[in-house]
Protein backbone atom coordinates (compact mmCIF):
# COMPACT_ATOMS: atom_id res chain seq x y z
CA UNK A 1 0.00 0.00 0.00
CA UNK A 2 1.53 3.35 -0.97
CA UNK A 3 0.63 6.99 -1.30
CA UNK A 4 1.91 9.07 -4.20
CA UNK A 5 4.03 12.03 -3.14
CA UNK A 6 3.32 15.29 -4.92
CA UNK A 7 6.22 17.58 -5.82
CA UNK A 8 5.86 19.72 -2.65
CA UNK A 9 5.80 16.60 -0.48
CA UNK A 10 8.84 15.24 -2.32
CA UNK A 11 10.69 18.52 -1.74
CA UNK A 12 9.71 18.44 1.94
CA UNK A 13 11.07 14.90 2.28
CA UNK A 14 14.35 15.86 0.59
CA UNK A 15 14.75 19.02 2.66
CA UNK A 16 14.19 17.23 5.96
CA UNK A 17 16.66 14.54 4.89
CA UNK A 18 19.28 17.25 4.31
CA UNK A 19 18.80 18.85 7.72
CA UNK A 20 18.42 15.65 9.76
CA UNK A 21 22.15 15.54 10.72
CA UNK A 22 21.48 18.75 12.68
CA UNK A 23 18.60 17.25 14.69
CA UNK A 24 20.70 15.85 17.60
CA UNK A 25 22.42 19.20 18.18
CA UNK A 26 19.13 21.09 18.02
CA UNK A 27 17.54 18.69 20.53
CA UNK A 28 20.50 18.98 22.91
CA UNK A 29 20.24 22.78 22.75
CA UNK A 30 16.53 22.55 23.54
CA UNK A 31 17.33 20.20 26.43
CA UNK A 32 19.70 22.79 27.92
CA UNK A 33 16.79 25.26 27.86
CA UNK A 34 14.49 22.73 29.56
CA UNK A 35 12.43 22.11 26.41
CA UNK A 36 13.48 18.46 26.02
CA UNK A 37 14.19 15.64 28.44
CA UNK A 38 17.97 15.13 28.17
CA UNK A 39 17.64 11.49 29.25
CA UNK A 40 15.18 10.71 26.44
CA UNK A 41 16.51 12.60 23.44
CA UNK A 42 16.98 9.25 21.71
CA UNK A 43 13.20 8.81 21.57
CA UNK A 44 12.89 12.10 19.69
CA UNK A 45 15.32 10.61 17.16
CA UNK A 46 13.19 7.48 16.83
CA UNK A 47 15.32 5.28 19.10
CA UNK A 48 12.94 3.34 21.34
CA UNK A 49 13.75 3.04 25.03
CA UNK A 50 11.67 -0.10 25.60
CA UNK A 51 10.90 -3.27 23.64
CA UNK A 52 7.79 -3.60 21.49
CA UNK A 53 5.15 -5.92 22.97
CA UNK A 54 4.04 -8.89 20.90
CA UNK A 55 0.81 -8.79 18.91
CA UNK A 56 -1.41 -5.95 17.72
CA UNK A 57 -0.23 -2.47 18.74
CA UNK A 58 -2.28 0.71 18.75
CA UNK A 59 -0.31 3.94 18.66
CA UNK A 60 -2.00 7.04 20.03
CA UNK A 61 -0.45 10.49 19.67
CA UNK A 62 -1.36 13.80 21.31
CA UNK A 63 0.72 16.84 20.49
CA UNK A 64 0.79 18.47 23.93
CA UNK A 65 -0.93 18.41 27.31
CA UNK A 66 -4.55 18.98 26.29
CA UNK A 67 -4.43 16.63 23.32
CA UNK A 68 -2.60 13.93 25.27
CA UNK A 69 -5.01 14.02 28.19
CA UNK A 70 -7.99 13.94 25.83
CA UNK A 71 -6.82 10.47 24.77
CA UNK A 72 -7.14 8.98 28.28
CA UNK A 73 -10.82 7.95 28.06
CA UNK A 74 -10.18 6.36 24.66
CA UNK A 75 -7.13 4.53 26.00
CA UNK A 76 -9.17 3.12 28.87
CA UNK A 77 -12.00 2.11 26.53
CA UNK A 78 -9.66 0.30 24.11
CA UNK A 79 -7.91 -1.46 26.99
CA UNK A 80 -11.26 -2.63 28.40
CA UNK A 81 -12.69 -3.77 25.04
CA UNK A 82 -9.49 -5.28 23.63
CA UNK A 83 -7.16 -6.44 26.42
CA UNK A 84 -5.20 -8.35 23.76
CA UNK A 85 -4.00 -5.07 22.22
CA UNK A 86 -0.78 -3.28 23.26
CA UNK A 87 -1.02 0.50 23.62
CA UNK A 88 1.72 3.04 22.84
CA UNK A 89 1.18 6.74 23.55
CA UNK A 90 3.45 9.45 22.16
CA UNK A 91 3.54 13.15 22.92
CA UNK A 92 5.84 16.04 22.15
CA UNK A 93 6.33 18.05 25.35
CA UNK A 94 7.93 17.41 28.72
CA UNK A 95 4.85 18.60 30.61
CA UNK A 96 2.62 16.16 28.74
CA UNK A 97 5.06 13.33 29.45
CA UNK A 98 5.10 14.14 33.17
CA UNK A 99 1.30 14.21 33.38
CA UNK A 100 0.88 11.03 31.35
CA UNK A 101 3.34 9.24 33.61
CA UNK A 102 0.88 9.70 36.48
CA UNK A 103 -2.32 9.17 34.50
CA UNK A 104 -1.72 6.33 32.03
CA UNK A 105 -3.15 2.93 32.99
CA UNK A 106 -0.65 0.20 33.92
CA UNK A 107 0.99 -1.42 30.94
CA UNK A 108 0.52 1.51 28.54
CA UNK A 109 3.85 2.62 27.07
CA UNK A 110 4.80 6.27 26.68
CA UNK A 111 7.47 7.51 24.28
CA UNK A 112 8.30 10.95 22.93
CA UNK A 113 7.19 11.44 19.34
CA UNK A 114 9.97 11.39 16.76
CA UNK A 115 10.95 14.57 14.96
CA UNK A 116 9.72 14.53 11.37
CA UNK A 117 12.97 13.61 9.65
CA UNK A 118 13.17 10.51 7.45
CA UNK A 119 15.70 8.68 9.64
CA UNK A 120 13.88 9.35 12.94
CA UNK A 121 10.56 8.32 11.44
CA UNK A 122 12.07 5.17 9.94
CA UNK A 123 13.60 4.09 13.25
CA UNK A 124 10.36 4.79 15.13
CA UNK A 125 8.14 2.87 12.73
CA UNK A 126 10.58 -0.02 12.22
CA UNK A 127 10.62 -0.66 15.95
CA UNK A 128 6.97 -0.11 16.87
CA UNK A 129 5.22 -1.33 13.67
CA UNK A 130 1.79 0.05 14.70
CA UNK A 131 -1.30 -1.65 13.35
CA UNK A 132 -3.46 1.40 14.05
CA UNK A 133 -2.48 5.02 14.63
CA UNK A 134 -4.87 7.43 16.38
CA UNK A 135 -3.69 11.02 16.16
CA UNK A 136 -4.95 14.16 17.92
CA UNK A 137 -2.84 16.83 16.26
CA UNK A 138 -3.53 20.08 14.40
CA UNK A 139 -0.25 19.98 12.45
CA UNK A 140 0.25 17.26 9.84
CA UNK A 141 3.74 15.73 9.68
CA UNK A 142 4.24 14.39 6.13
CA UNK A 143 7.19 12.04 6.66
CA UNK A 144 5.58 10.31 9.63
CA UNK A 145 2.13 10.00 8.07
CA UNK A 146 3.25 8.83 4.64
CA UNK A 147 5.73 6.32 6.08
CA UNK A 148 3.18 4.87 8.51
CA UNK A 149 0.66 4.55 5.69
CA UNK A 150 3.24 2.89 3.44
CA UNK A 151 4.07 0.42 6.19
CA UNK A 152 0.43 -0.67 6.24
CA UNK A 153 -0.88 0.99 9.40
CA UNK A 154 -4.44 2.20 9.48
CA UNK A 155 -4.50 5.81 10.65
CA UNK A 156 -7.28 7.96 12.09
CA UNK A 157 -7.27 11.69 12.79
CA UNK A 158 -9.46 12.44 15.80
CA UNK A 159 -10.69 15.78 17.13
CA UNK A 160 -9.38 16.93 13.78
CA UNK A 161 -8.77 20.60 13.15
CA UNK A 162 -6.43 22.76 11.13
CA UNK A 163 -4.82 25.84 12.59
CA UNK A 164 -5.42 28.97 10.48
CA UNK A 165 -1.78 29.03 9.39
CA UNK A 166 -1.87 25.35 8.41
CA UNK A 167 -5.06 25.83 6.43
CA UNK A 168 -3.59 28.80 4.57
CA UNK A 169 -0.48 26.79 3.79
CA UNK A 170 -2.35 23.73 2.55
CA UNK A 171 -4.70 25.86 0.44
CA UNK A 172 -1.60 26.92 -1.50
CA UNK A 173 -0.92 23.23 -2.21
CA UNK A 174 -4.34 21.56 -2.30
CA UNK A 175 -3.18 18.47 -4.20
CA UNK A 176 -0.54 17.82 -1.56
CA UNK A 177 -3.13 18.34 1.16
CA UNK A 178 -5.45 15.78 -0.40
CA UNK A 179 -2.57 13.35 -0.89
CA UNK A 180 -1.53 13.65 2.73
CA UNK A 181 -5.05 13.55 4.16
CA UNK A 182 -5.70 10.53 1.96
CA UNK A 183 -3.62 8.38 4.32
CA UNK A 184 -6.37 8.54 6.94
CA UNK A 185 -8.93 5.78 7.10
CA UNK A 186 -11.08 7.95 9.35
CA UNK A 187 -11.20 11.69 10.04
CA UNK A 188 -13.50 12.95 12.78
CA UNK A 189 -13.61 16.75 12.88
CA UNK A 190 -13.50 18.56 16.20
CA UNK A 191 -16.55 20.65 15.29
CA UNK A 192 -18.49 21.95 12.32
CA UNK A 193 -16.02 24.77 11.70
CA UNK A 194 -13.19 22.23 11.47
CA UNK A 195 -15.23 20.08 9.09
CA UNK A 196 -15.74 23.11 6.85
CA UNK A 197 -11.99 23.80 6.88
CA UNK A 198 -11.31 20.27 5.64
CA UNK A 199 -14.02 20.71 3.01
CA UNK A 200 -12.07 23.70 1.65
CA UNK A 201 -9.28 21.22 0.92
CA UNK A 202 -11.68 18.84 -0.82
CA UNK A 203 -11.77 16.37 2.06
CA UNK A 204 -15.00 15.00 3.54
CA UNK A 205 -14.79 14.02 7.18
CA UNK A 206 -16.42 10.91 8.61
CA UNK A 207 -18.30 12.81 11.28
CA UNK A 208 -17.80 15.02 14.31
CA UNK A 209 -16.11 13.92 17.49
CA UNK A 210 -14.21 16.05 19.96
CA UNK A 211 -12.18 13.89 22.33
CA UNK A 212 -11.82 16.81 24.69
CA UNK A 213 -15.36 15.88 25.57
CA UNK A 214 -15.94 12.39 26.85
CA UNK A 215 -13.46 12.51 29.72
CA UNK A 216 -14.29 11.63 33.29
CA UNK A 217 -14.09 14.19 36.07
CA UNK A 218 -10.53 15.07 37.11
CA UNK A 219 -9.42 12.67 39.83
CA UNK A 220 -8.60 13.61 43.40
CA UNK A 221 -6.68 11.94 46.20
CA UNK A 222 -9.28 11.61 49.00
CA UNK A 223 -6.62 12.06 51.66
CA UNK A 224 -5.33 15.24 50.02
CA UNK A 225 -8.89 16.57 49.72
CA UNK A 226 -9.63 15.89 53.38
CA UNK A 227 -6.35 17.53 54.42
CA UNK A 228 -7.03 20.63 52.33
CA UNK A 229 -10.60 20.92 53.63
CA UNK A 230 -9.31 20.74 57.18
CA UNK A 231 -6.58 23.30 56.47
CA UNK A 232 -8.83 25.77 54.65
CA UNK A 233 -11.89 25.40 56.85
CA UNK A 234 -14.59 27.89 55.88
CA UNK A 235 -12.20 30.24 54.08
CA UNK A 236 -13.49 31.28 50.64
CA UNK A 237 -11.09 29.99 47.96
CA UNK A 238 -10.41 31.48 44.54
CA UNK A 239 -8.36 29.34 42.16
CA UNK A 240 -6.09 30.62 39.41
CA UNK A 241 -5.73 27.51 37.26
CA UNK A 242 -2.79 26.86 34.92
CA UNK A 243 -1.39 30.38 34.80
CA UNK A 244 1.32 31.64 32.47
CA UNK A 245 3.84 34.50 32.77
CA UNK A 246 2.05 37.83 32.67
CA UNK A 247 -1.20 36.42 34.07
CA UNK A 248 -0.17 36.01 37.69
CA UNK A 249 0.29 39.76 37.97
CA UNK A 250 -3.18 40.44 36.56
CA UNK A 251 -4.86 37.94 38.87
CA UNK A 252 -2.89 39.01 41.95
CA UNK A 253 -3.76 42.68 41.40
CA UNK A 254 -7.46 41.88 40.99
CA UNK A 255 -7.43 39.58 44.01
CA UNK A 256 -5.58 42.05 46.24
CA UNK A 257 -8.25 44.67 45.54
CA UNK A 258 -11.13 42.22 46.01
CA UNK A 259 -9.75 40.76 49.24
CA UNK A 260 -10.35 43.98 51.15
CA UNK A 261 -13.93 42.87 51.72
CA UNK A 262 -12.99 39.28 52.60
CA UNK A 263 -9.73 39.32 54.59
CA UNK A 264 -9.93 35.56 55.29
CA UNK A 265 -9.95 34.69 51.56
CA UNK A 266 -7.33 32.45 50.01
CA UNK A 267 -6.05 32.58 46.43
CA UNK A 268 -4.63 29.26 45.18
CA UNK A 269 -2.38 29.77 42.16
CA UNK A 270 -1.48 26.71 40.08
CA UNK A 271 1.18 27.74 37.55
CA UNK A 272 1.00 25.77 34.31
CA UNK A 273 4.70 24.97 34.68
CA UNK A 274 5.49 24.10 38.32
CA UNK A 275 9.08 25.34 38.08
CA UNK A 276 7.63 28.87 38.08
CA UNK A 277 6.30 28.43 41.62
CA UNK A 278 8.89 30.46 43.51
CA UNK A 279 8.71 33.26 40.94
CA UNK A 280 4.94 33.43 41.38
CA UNK A 281 5.41 33.54 45.16
CA UNK A 282 7.79 36.48 44.75
CA UNK A 283 5.14 38.37 42.76
CA UNK A 284 2.68 37.90 45.60
CA UNK A 285 5.22 39.01 48.23
CA UNK A 286 5.95 42.13 46.17
CA UNK A 287 2.27 43.06 46.52
CA UNK A 288 2.34 42.70 50.28
CA UNK A 289 0.46 39.39 50.27
CA UNK A 290 1.56 36.61 52.60
CA UNK A 291 2.44 33.43 50.70
CA UNK A 292 2.82 29.69 51.25
CA UNK A 293 4.33 27.34 48.66
CA UNK A 294 3.07 23.77 48.36
CA UNK A 295 6.29 22.27 46.99
CA UNK A 296 8.06 23.58 50.12
CA UNK A 297 5.44 21.90 52.32
CA UNK A 298 4.45 25.27 53.79
CA UNK A 299 1.12 25.59 55.58
CA UNK A 300 -1.49 27.92 54.04
CA UNK A 301 -2.99 28.71 57.46
CA UNK A 302 -1.72 32.29 57.68
CA UNK A 303 -1.31 32.88 53.94
CA UNK A 304 -3.35 35.05 51.61
CA UNK A 305 -1.89 33.25 48.60
CA UNK A 306 -1.06 29.55 48.27
CA UNK A 307 1.16 28.62 45.31
CA UNK A 308 0.29 25.03 44.40
CA UNK A 309 3.32 24.33 42.22
CA UNK A 310 2.49 20.68 41.66
CA UNK A 311 1.27 18.54 38.78
CA UNK A 312 -1.94 16.57 38.57
CA UNK A 313 -3.85 18.26 41.42
CA UNK A 314 -6.31 20.50 39.59
CA UNK A 315 -9.07 18.05 40.47
CA UNK A 316 -8.40 18.88 44.12
CA UNK A 317 -8.47 22.64 43.69
CA UNK A 318 -11.56 22.73 41.46
CA UNK A 319 -13.44 20.87 44.20
CA UNK A 320 -12.50 23.51 46.78
CA UNK A 321 -12.86 26.77 44.84
CA UNK A 322 -15.77 29.17 44.77
CA UNK A 323 -14.39 30.49 41.48
CA UNK A 324 -11.76 29.18 39.08
CA UNK A 325 -9.98 31.83 37.00
CA UNK A 326 -8.75 29.93 33.94
CA UNK A 327 -5.18 30.67 32.92
CA UNK A 328 -3.84 30.86 29.40
CA UNK A 329 -6.63 33.28 28.58
CA UNK A 330 -5.32 36.68 29.70
CA UNK A 331 -2.16 36.79 27.53
CA UNK A 332 -1.75 36.10 23.84
CA UNK A 333 -0.05 33.06 22.38
CA UNK A 334 -1.48 30.38 24.69
CA UNK A 335 -5.07 29.93 23.54
CA UNK A 336 -6.75 29.18 26.86
CA UNK A 337 -7.15 26.01 28.89
CA UNK A 338 -9.87 23.43 29.30
CA UNK A 339 -13.13 24.91 30.72
CA UNK A 340 -14.76 21.47 30.71
CA UNK A 341 -12.70 20.42 33.72
CA UNK A 342 -14.23 22.91 36.19
CA UNK A 343 -17.65 22.50 34.56
CA UNK A 344 -17.67 18.75 35.19
CA UNK A 345 -16.95 19.44 38.87
CA UNK A 346 -19.66 22.11 39.14
CA UNK A 347 -17.03 24.76 39.83
CA UNK A 348 -17.91 28.30 38.63
CA UNK A 349 -15.21 29.64 36.33
CA UNK A 350 -14.14 32.81 34.54
CA UNK A 351 -11.59 33.53 31.84
CA UNK A 352 -9.96 36.21 29.77
CA UNK A 353 -10.65 36.63 26.05
CA UNK A 354 -7.66 34.67 24.65
CA UNK A 355 -9.25 31.22 24.34
CA UNK A 356 -8.65 30.27 20.71
CA UNK A 357 -7.71 26.64 21.44
CA UNK A 358 -11.02 26.14 23.25
CA UNK A 359 -13.08 28.75 21.42
CA UNK A 360 -16.00 26.42 20.68
CA UNK A 361 -16.29 25.15 24.24
CA UNK A 362 -16.02 28.61 25.77
CA UNK A 363 -18.46 30.08 23.27
CA UNK A 364 -21.04 27.42 24.03
CA UNK A 365 -20.54 27.63 27.77
CA UNK A 366 -20.73 31.42 27.76
CA UNK A 367 -24.03 31.08 25.91
CA UNK A 368 -25.32 28.55 28.43
CA UNK A 369 -24.25 30.76 31.33
CA UNK A 370 -25.26 34.08 29.75
CA UNK A 371 -21.68 35.13 30.40
CA UNK A 372 -18.55 36.20 28.53
CA UNK A 373 -14.82 36.85 28.82
CA UNK A 374 -13.30 39.29 31.29
CA UNK A 375 -11.28 41.93 29.48
CA UNK A 376 -9.73 43.94 32.33
CA UNK A 377 -8.41 43.73 35.89
CA UNK A 378 -11.47 45.70 36.99
CA UNK A 379 -13.90 43.14 35.55
CA UNK A 380 -11.87 40.30 37.03
CA UNK A 381 -11.83 42.04 40.41
CA UNK A 382 -15.60 42.41 40.36
CA UNK A 383 -16.02 38.72 39.55
CA UNK A 384 -13.73 37.76 42.43
CA UNK A 385 -15.62 40.07 44.81
CA UNK A 386 -18.88 38.40 43.78
CA UNK A 387 -17.42 34.96 44.43
CA UNK A 388 -15.92 35.88 47.79
CA UNK A 389 -19.17 37.46 48.96
CA UNK A 390 -21.14 34.28 48.21
CA UNK A 391 -22.70 34.76 44.76
CA UNK A 392 -26.24 33.31 45.17
CA UNK A 393 -26.52 32.42 41.48
CA UNK A 394 -23.13 30.69 41.17
CA UNK A 395 -24.32 27.18 42.06
CA UNK A 396 -27.17 27.28 39.55
CA UNK A 397 -24.94 28.51 36.73
CA UNK A 398 -22.32 25.88 37.52
CA UNK A 399 -25.00 23.15 37.44
CA UNK A 400 -26.13 24.35 33.98
CA UNK A 401 -22.54 24.18 32.73
CA UNK A 402 -22.14 20.66 34.15
CA UNK A 403 -25.34 19.49 32.42
CA UNK A 404 -24.23 20.94 29.09
CA UNK A 405 -20.87 19.20 29.26
CA UNK A 406 -22.36 15.91 30.45
CA UNK A 407 -24.59 15.67 27.37
CA UNK A 408 -21.65 16.20 25.02
CA UNK A 409 -19.46 13.81 26.95
CA UNK A 410 -21.99 11.08 26.15
CA UNK A 411 -21.82 11.93 22.43
CA UNK A 412 -18.02 11.92 22.41
CA UNK A 413 -17.83 8.47 23.96
CA UNK A 414 -19.48 7.08 20.81
CA UNK A 415 -16.18 7.70 19.02
CA UNK A 416 -14.84 4.61 20.74
CA UNK A 417 -17.00 2.32 18.61
CA UNK A 418 -15.72 3.87 15.37
CA UNK A 419 -12.14 3.45 16.53
CA UNK A 420 -12.58 -0.16 17.63
CA UNK A 421 -13.97 -0.99 14.18
CA UNK A 422 -10.57 -0.09 12.69
CA UNK A 423 -8.72 -2.67 14.78
CA UNK A 424 -7.80 -6.08 13.37
CA UNK A 425 -10.10 -8.69 14.83
CA UNK A 426 -8.60 -11.03 17.42
CA UNK A 427 -7.44 -14.37 16.10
Amino acid sequence: MSQTRTLPLTIYGAATALIQPLAPAVLRRRARRGKEDPERIGERLGVASTPRPQGVLVWLHGASVGESLSLLPLIEAIAAARPDVALLVTSGTRTSADLLASRLPPGVIHQYAPVDTPSAVRRFLSHWRPDLGLLVESELWPNLLLAAHAQGARIALLSAKLSPSSLRGWLRAPQSARALLGVFHLILAKDQAAAEAFAQLGVTVGGLGDLKFGAERLPVDPAALAAAQAAFGARPVVLAASTHPGEDEIILDAYAAARAGAPDALLVIVPRHPERGLGVAALAWARGLSVAVRSLDESPDEAAVYVADTLGELGLWFRLARLAVMGGSFVSGIGGHNPLEPARLCCPFASGPQVGNWAGAYRDLWRVLDDGPLTSRVELGRRIVRALSGDPEAAGRAAEARAYVAARDIDARQVTGQVLALLPQPA
